[in-house]
């Protein structure tokens, strides 16, 4: 089976992801990745509202790390 390319961070756009958006890359619940930013698997940065996003590029490090 081929392995999938490996995107670095630098590759990824400084955009930010909705933990919805998060939790569809990883297929898991957004209630998950909540609990990954609680605990500082994964940093977030609160909105003016206070919800959560991701940067982009943290979100395929842990990506990354995950698959291999």
């Amino acid at each position: 089976m081929p392995v999938p390319p490996t995107i670095t961070p630098k590759l990824a756009s400084q955009h930010t992801l909705t933990p919805g958006q998060v939790a569809s890359m990883f297929n898991v619940n957004p209630k998950t990745v909540a609990r990954w930013a609680s605990s500082g698997l994964l940093g977030s940065i609160r909105t003016p509202g206070g919800h959560r996003r991701f940067r982009e590029a943290d979100v395929v490090e842990l990506l990354n790390r995950r698959v291999n």
